[in-house]
């Protein structure tokens, strides 16, 4: 064979190795689009979202591929926009793939712009997700790119669906009180209801604090189940199906990178804070109620080591 016969042959060889690969791509996108459509598709066929009317979102430009989101769990009935029950910052980095949760505990006594001393939770009550970031920006110096709103009458929808054999935790005492339901101690599977149940209960000797422990146990196990085998060639159709129950400003391929970015590494656990730190608080009854007095300072600081003790050494 000549040399321009075995050039020929190799270019044929690459020609075609070039057709496969786009060939092969092109059908994990449509396959991709074609899920979420679907499951797009069926969660409209049981819930129809209200479009909420949030004022403009201005989080900061994402920096060296770190990504941090406003995680807001919305208790409104229906019509309403209530308080915020549940606020967490998520943050992602694209490139380690690590995942942070810090729980900002609701009754905390700060300074919302424009409002004045009121609990946290009230911020989004009075200006949506706008507010929460500028008064977390406010009293802790830390802002956030993104925000996430999830009404809880959806979030037992997105566990079973992601989870639909169940969530196992470990239950240690009865829980009953103002949940609807009747949760028994000992290690059981809960469905999505249930889960809801378990991780909205406050009325233990913990109280707020230990329902902030549970959600954050709930939320890993639901990241675990989510990147679990079964559930990665159908995580498109997870998205459709979760999108109606969820209101944000993150884009559809923002979500999928990063799937994408935590299925193709080894699954990290989720490091987690709670703020206010223990003995950085005092119980205190003000005007609006019984509130948590912190000390800020401490706690912005830890709130800030906590999201960037690693990137800053890295971006030195």
């Amino acid at each position: 064979m000549t040399n321009n016969q075995q050039k020929s042959r190799k270019r044929t060889l690459v020609k075609r190795l070039l057709i496969s690969v786009i060939f092969f791509i092109s059908i994990i996108v449509a396959y991709s689009i074609y899920q979420y459509n679907d499951g797009l598709s069926n969660a409209r066929e049981v819930y129809e979202k209200d479009e909420n009317d949030f004022d403009s979102f201005e989080g900061e430009e994402i920096q060296f591929g770190e990504m941090k989101v406003l995680l807001i769990g919305n208790d409104a009935r229906e019509g309403e926009q209530g308080r915020s029950d549940t606020l967490m910052i998520a943050y992602y980095n694209q490139h380690t793939n690590q995942i942070k949760l810090a729980s900002l505990m609701r009754d905390m006594y700060v300074e919302i712009p424009e409002y004045g001393m009121q609990k946290l939770n009230a911020a989004f009550a009075f200006g949506g997700p706008e507010l929460v970031r500028k008064t977390i920006k406010h009293n802790f110096d830390i802002d956030v790119n993104y925000y996430a709103v999830v009404d809880f009458s959806g979030f037992t929808e997105i566990v079973d669906l992601i989870a639909p054999k169940g969530i196992e935790v470990d239950i240690p005492e009865e829980m009953s009180t103002g949940i609807g339901m009747t949760l028994h101690p000992g290690k059981q599977t809960l469905s999505g209801e249930e889960v809801l149940g378990y991780v909205r209960f406050r009325k233990d000797n913990q109280g707020d604090f230990g329902r902030v422990e549970r959600q954050q146990e709930v939320l890993s196990k639901i990241k675990d189940e989510a990147l679990s085998v079964e559930n990665i060639i159908h995580l498109p159709k997870i998205i459709g199906t979760a999108d109606p129950y969820i209101d944000t400003n993150v884009d559809k391929q923002t979500l999928l990178s990063i799937a994408k970015g935590l299925v193709s590494t080894d699954s990290h656990e989720i490091k987690t804070l709670r703020i206010p730190l223990d003995d950085s608080y005092t119980d205190e009854h003000v005007d609006v109620g019984a509130v948590l007095s912190v000390d800020l300072e401490e706690n912005k600081q830890k709130l800030i080591h906590f999201f960037f003790e690693e990137s800053s050494v890295a971006h030195d």
